[in-house]
């Protein structure tokens, strides 16, 4: 059950600490294909099962970027935001691919808000998250990815500098 994190308050209240881990996600060959069809990745230890079981993994991965982009939803399985008006991902400041994810193996995410700043009206939210491979003993991924939130009371006609320094 996902954390639920009220207002810019409540996000503060949880800076430092381990929001959890996220359901396992199955990595299918159909995932892969489409997501090579979405960017034209069409790299061959991803998509050739035949030429990937003979390369340097015995058998095809996800592509790196593929599992970059789960992020977003594994966090989603993490917590929930509410009272929030705007939420905006702003970058990420480290990022690290360190295992291959092979075909039909299962991800989940770790997360940890590691710190919570405000700027202006807002906050500034920065993710720790470790996503882990049930088929590696690496983590398959490790990055700090940075958020900005506004409260709920934003109006639309508040000019925001979405990211910048």
């Amino acid at each position: 059950m996902p954390i639920l994190l009220r207002g810019i308050e409540g996000i503060k209240a949880y800076a430092g600490f381990n929001l959890g881990k996220s359901s396992w996600v199955e990595i299918s060959k159909d995932m892969i294909n489409g997501f090579a069809s979405a960017t034209d990745d069409w790299d061959w230890i991803s998509v050739d099962e035949e030429k990937a079981a003979q390369g340097p993994f015995g058998g095809a991965i996800a592509q790196s970027y593929l599992v970059m982009s789960l992020l977003i939803p594994l966090l989603s399985d993490i917590y929930l935001l509410e009272d929030i008006g705007l939420g905006l991902q702003c970058g990420i400041n480290r990022l690290r691919f360190l295992a291959p994810v092979p075909v039909n193996s299962s991800i989940r995410l770790d997360a940890t808000l590691k710190s919570v700043d405000a700027v202006g009206e807002g906050a500034q939210l920065v993710l720790e998250c470790v996503i882990e491979c049930d088929a590696t003993r690496e983590p398959a991924l490790e990055a700090e990815i940075v958020y900005r939130v506004w409260p709920s009371t934003l109006t639309s006609t508040r000019t925001i500098c979405a990211c910048g320094s």
